[in-house]
């Protein structure tokens, strides 16, 4: 091999080289390359998205002659003073309202704590497994008074329940000590939600059967996907205890520990972690006003929270506030040993209001700026 062909030989694996190199330092520059991200503002009204701001507040294409009726779905809208706007982003593709990063895994897998999709009640005579001392959801409605009790949805979390015909979504996340009821209604449908095996500030993640998105338990909205900024209404409920609900209720029905699934019913996965400091998981805002495990009741008006201290109504017996506008009336329920709260009305009448309640770190970890009243 002569000299020539040597230098031409060198020549080409110098150039091999360096496009080898060329492209991994340019698949190095893809891999950490930043998300493609973009905001934008929803419309939210009665807890529908009804479009952006860009959207609803668009004008007609074409100019109207005078004189002519604009058919009302021509006209254009305007966002009223009570509708909610958020922002939300768009990574890559996927809308969110909340960080992504702050969706952490609780360990089991999705749908690994086994939502009841086919609930089984007994009479509260039956329910011998219960002590009268211990916590549950009751809720009435549609004629039908049933009481869910801790013991069995703290290896639950989601129950997929009907009362004579409508749909009702209980919920209970352990971790936040927060028994809330939806109405399930996604795109229009009442479907069946299950546990995604993610939590977002320590709280209950679940994802919607019909659409696949995220739903925060403890904001009642959907926080990821195509649902996105969409809120779930709230149903009436009561957290009591199994005593004083059979007292008021002797023809209820009790959920079953005829679940489908074999757990150790009776015996709590989270020992005194309801009572002893501390969380599990972070959460990204604290506040001292009250102890993080001291139990509220959380309410949402606009953007704006407020939480109620049930110690400080149950010893006023009942109290007349005002938030965003409105007459609040807190009363204690002895016989159900629970608080209520109703909007009162301009004509004296007054309107259930069914809050959010959980545990004070919980509750302000998702609305830093809440109100208190203790």
């Amino acid at each position: 091999m002569n000299r020539q062909q040597i230098i031409t030989i060198v020549v080409a694996f110098l150039i091999v080289d360096a496009i080898v190199v060329a492209w991994f330092f340019l698949r190095q520059e893809q891999d950490i390359s930043p998300a493609v991200t973009t905001t934008e503002t929803l419309v939210i009204e009665d807890g529908e998205v009804v479009g952006t701001v860009e959207e609803v507040e668009e004008e007609p294409a074409e100019p109207v002659e005078q004189g002519i009726e604009v058919p009302p779905e021509e006209q254009p809208q305007e966002i009223s003073s009570n509708t909610v706007t958020k922002e939300i982003t768009i990574t890559d593709g996927t809308r969110h309202s909340v960080p992504l990063d702050e969706i952490l895994g609780g360990g089991p897998p999705k749908d690994g704590i086994p939502s009841i999709d086919d609930p089984k009640f007994v009479s509260p005579s039956q329910a011998d497994f219960i002590t009268d001392e211990e916590p549950g959801i009751a809720v009435s409605l549609n004629g039908i008074d049933r009481f869910y009790p801790y013991q069995i949805l703290v290896w639950h979390e989601i129950v997929n329940d009907t009362f004579n015909g409508q749909r009702a979504l209980v919920t209970y996340c352990p971790l936040c000590l927060s028994g809330i009821v939806f109405d399930p209604l996604v795109n229009g449908e009442r479907v069946e939600f299950g546990t995604s095996g993610k939590l977002w500030q320590s709280n209950l993640v679940m994802y919607d059967r019909k659409t696949d998105s995220y739903w925060s338990q403890v904001l009642g909205e959907s926080i990821v996907g195509e649902m996105t900024g969409t809120q779930l209404e709230v149903l009436p409920s009561d957290v009591t205890r199994f005593g004083e609900w059979r007292a008021q209720f002797p023809n209820g029905q009790v959920l079953s520990r005829d679940t489908g699934a074999t757990r150790f019913y009776g015996r709590d996965p989270y020992g005194d972690y309801y009572t002893t400091p501390g969380t599990y998981f972070p959460v990204r805002n604290q506040d001292n006003r009250l102890k993080d495990k001291d139990f509220v009741l959380g309410i949402v008006e606009g953007n704006q929270a407020k939480a109620y201290y049930p110690p400080a109504i149950k010893q006023r017996g009942e109290v007349v506030d005002s938030f965003a506008g409105k007459t609040i009336v807190a009363r204690y329920d002895a016989d159900l040993d629970v608080v209520r709260l109703f909007e009162k009305k301009s004509d004296g009448t007054e309107k259930r209001i069914n809050p959010f309640p959980n545990f004070w770190f919980s509750w302000v970890a998702a609305h830093p700026e809440t109100q208190l009243y203790k």
